[in-house]
């Protein structure tokens, strides 16, 4: 009898953290206190990263670069994208979710135009969704509320244009098809991707304490591979997809996921306030020198391709941990666009436009000014205000909308 009651409690357990889809409140407030951890860790995350880093290597052994990149193990953004991905899988896999998802031909097509414009958006706002935008805002820098405003317009103007294609292209709308695969092969697939990513943090963790600078920095990584499941799994398993914070408010009029995203920013910049005043982690870095038109361009350029593509940076990561074959395609066009549009800047030097990824002396470059919010007349707390008051305002601005539906773009 104890044995039923005990297999009955697994298995409710089991459904509600690997088969149900969790609450995006919840996840939103799991992804913030993920991203303080990381912080705290090592350094922010970030998707853009993993894939410029998978691009270079692309390009590299096509013999476009003649220098090789950081390694695909030991690169930190690399591990980032690869924890990330593998927890999405690990959700997807656990929940039955699984599976390759073949679209049809057009939406090939569009793969490509968003990994082109996702690629160009990244590099001209100093990060994707995530290094652009959500953290940051959780790292104090203004380049954040610059690419904000140009991802909702990119959103808006992407949504329409998806009304125009639906209305008006009819080539290429067939042909999907999704290749299933028994729950009992997903979930062996499952454990095995968790003792994978066990095994590889353990190995991590052995060179904590390395004479070696370099190696006993592969310590760190341990942690940020964990980290990044972690975040990859949350993500999946709520569906939570900033893009569609951005998307939804003007599509359907739900603005859960919107709501979700804001409390998520103010709650990941609250804790690096109270990192960063503290001296635990390095205050500059994820300051960009975007705040200005490269913000406000490249969030319009990214959220045009994320419309696109059905994903931003972390939605993509995610959706391909579940097999969808279209964000398979994005992903590589994504990373090679975006490599290439980050070795352009750097080749104009600290004159041009490489000036966005420099910190320290230089203040601006082609594409913005660093600004650093606490280091301004605002200071920490005035900084926390700001955040605030503007993700309340956000929050006000679509739950306002939720009962009005004024914000609709009608199709």
């Amino acid at each position: 009898m104890s044995g039923s009651v005990l297999g009955s409690k697994f298995k409710e357990l089991y459904k509600t953290w690997c088969q149900e889809e969790w609450n995006p409140y919840m996840v939103g407030v799991i992804i913030a206190f993920l991203s303080v951890l990381m912080l705290a860790w090592s350094r922010p995350w970030g998707a853009v990263g993993a894939v410029r880093n998978w691009g270079e290597w692309i390009l590299y052994g096509v013999g476009v670069l003649e220098e090789a990149p950081g390694g695909f193990l030991t690169d930190t953004g690399s591990v980032i994208g690869i924890g990330f991905i593998g927890g999405a899988f690990l959700s997807a896999c656990l929940g039955n979710q699984f599976a390759l998802r073949v679209p049809p031909a057009r939406e090939l097509v569009k793969a490509v135009i968003a990994g082109i414009l996702m690629g160009i958006g990244a590099a001209l706002a100093g990060g994707c969704n995530v290094g652009g935008f959500y953290n940051a805002i959780g790292n104090l820098s203004a380049h954040g509320f610059a690419m904000w405003v140009g991802l909702v317009v990119g959103a808006v103007t992407g949504l329409k244009l998806i009304y125009l294609e639906m209305e008006h292209i009819s080539w290429g709308s067939g042909g999907a098809k999704t290749i299933e695969l028994p729950f009992k092969l997903q979930l062996t697939m499952g454990i095995v991707a968790l003792f994978a990513l066990i095994w590889g943090a353990y190995h991590y963790a052995g060179f904590t304490g390395n004479e070696d600078e370099e190696l006993a920095a592969l310590g760190k990584l341990g942690g940020i591979i964990l980290i990044a499941a972690a975040l990859g799994y949350s993500m999946q398993r709520g569906r939570w997809c900033m893009i569609q914070g951005f998307r939804e408010p003007h599509m359907t009029g739900d603005c859960t996921l919107a709501k979700s995203v804001a409390l998520s920013v103010l709650l990941c910049a609250l804790g690096g306030v109270i990192i960063k005043a503290a001296g635990v982690a390095n205050v500059a870095h994820y300051v960009r020198g975007t705040f200005g038109w490269g913000g406000l361009v490249g969030g319009f350029i990214f959220g045009l391709g994320a419309m696109f593509a059905g994903g931003c940076g972390t939605g993509t990561l995610w959706r391909v941990g579940e097999g969808q074959i279209k964000l398979w395609l994005v992903l590589p066009i994504f990373g090679i666009t975006n490599a290439l549009m980050i070795g352009w800047f750097k080749g104009m030097g600290e004159d041009g436009l490489e000036g966005v990824f420099a910190e320290g002396e230089i203040v601006s470059g082609g594409l913005g000014k660093f600004v650093y919010m606490p280091d301004t007349f605002l200071g920490y707390g005035g900084t926390l205000i700001l955040i605030t008051l503007a993700m309340a305002a956000w929050y006000l601005l679509v739950k306002w909308n939720e009962d009005s539906n004024k914000l609709i773009v009608p199709m």
